[in-house]
């Protein structure tokens, strides 16, 4: 596959919280084939590699993304200016494989919550959505979760907000409700995710958060490991097989 790099005007920039960024990029024919849990490459002005940031939402000819500010390279990606040009390759990986008439547990842990919502989008009112965050001051995009007609659950670490504790006991609770899981959020919150739904054998699709510098295969620095009909291990890439594995699949 050929993956172009392309200019995107950003057409929509807001600060969210202190650290994380809502950008929307106009770019019809990108917004046209980009699926839900897939990525872009983002070229940093002065920096040799690019940036993966997971796509949020597609609305009309845009494409959304909401990013959080940890480095320098996601820092200079927010001084950009509503008017100014993007550089993305776009869509990358392999996203979320859905299933509109089921009912489906999207859960988001921290940056893991943005890709959530085209997802959840997808199913509506079939749609449980939960959120977790460290405190109130962090959470984001409630609003826009209701508005697709989800059915939204926010935890946070110090009960500033919502439910007090983490995304695993309301989902212990509505586990018996659903036909599937898809996750996204720090490894150790998709582990507990994944054994719980191997425990009642809910099928369960995870977005895996790693370092990428190339996003198509090539540099092979994103390396998971993964489990073999046969029981043993092998390596496949985050960026080119996933960012969105079968839960079972993972050697965790």
């Amino acid at each position: 596959m050929k993956y172009d790099a392309q200019d995107c005007k950003l057409v929509f920039a807001q600060k969210l919280t202190p650290t994380i960024y809502d950008f929307r990029l106009q770019n019809s024919a990108l917004a046209a084939i980009t699926k839900p849990g897939q990525f872009v490459q983002v070229l940093v002005p002065g920096k040799t590699l690019r940036r993966p940031v997971s796509v949020c939402d597609v609305q009309d000819d845009t494409i959304r993304l909401v990013f959080e500010v940890r480095g320098e390279g996601t820092a200079i990606m927010a001084e950009t200016k509503v008017g100014e040009s993007i550089n993305i390759i776009a869509p990358l990986g392999k996203g979320f494989i859905l299933d509109p008439g089921k009912k489906t547990a999207f859960i988001g842990g921290g940056i893991g919550v943005p890709p959530m919502l085209y997802s959840a989008k997808k199913c509506g009112s079939n749609a449980v959505v939960i959120n977790g965050f460290r405190n109130k001051d962090a959470v984001i995009l409630s609003e826009d979760f209701e508005k697709a007609g989800c059915r939204l659950i926010v935890t946070t670490d110090d009960g500033s907000f919502g439910i007090h504790g983490f995304v695993t006991q309301p989902l212990a609770e509505i586990i018996d409700e659903v036909e599937m899981i898809c996750a996204c959020g720090p490894t150790p919150m998709l582990r507990n995710i994944a054994k719980m739904a191997a425990e009642k054998g809910v099928p369960c699709q995870v977005s895996l958060e790693q370092r990428m510098a190339c996003g198509v295969g090539a540099c092979l620095g994103c390396a998971v490991a993964v489990k073999t009909e046969d029981g043993s291990t092998c390596y496949k890439h985050v960026c080119k097989d996933g960012p969105v594995f079968n839960s079972e699949e993972v050697a965790w």
